[in-house]
């Protein structure tokens, strides 16, 4: 039944995605994506609720697109020696790679 109200929750549908993740000072790869979120895994470590901004490359039929995003982050999971982190996405633009 938790399993249920979880995934209830979910406004967009989220597409399972390895693609890179560029935080600024460290990287990442993404898990998976939707409209209004991303969960990705990285080496830093972050804390609930804190800002975040980052950029995801992806190849589009016209060439490299860079996904710029400006969100909260809202889960931080341990796992191993990396971290998985979920992002609320407040704000993003997406420009061609040049």
């Amino acid at each position: 039944m938790a399993e249920a109200t979880k995934l209830e929750k979910r406004k967009e549908e989220r597409v399972i995605a390895s693609l890179p993740v560029d935080l600024g000072s460290t990287t990442g790869v993404t898990r998976d994506v939707s409209v209004s979120g991303v969960r990705f895994e990285t080496d830093a470590h972050y804390a609930v609720g804190s800002p975040i901004s980052f950029a995801v490359q992806l190849d589009s039929p016209g060439g490299k697109m860079l996904l710029k995003c400006r969100g909260e982050i809202v889960r931080v999971e341990p796992r191993g020696e990396r971290v998985g982190v979920a992002v609320r996405i407040a704000e993003s633009t997406v420009e061609a790679v040049r």
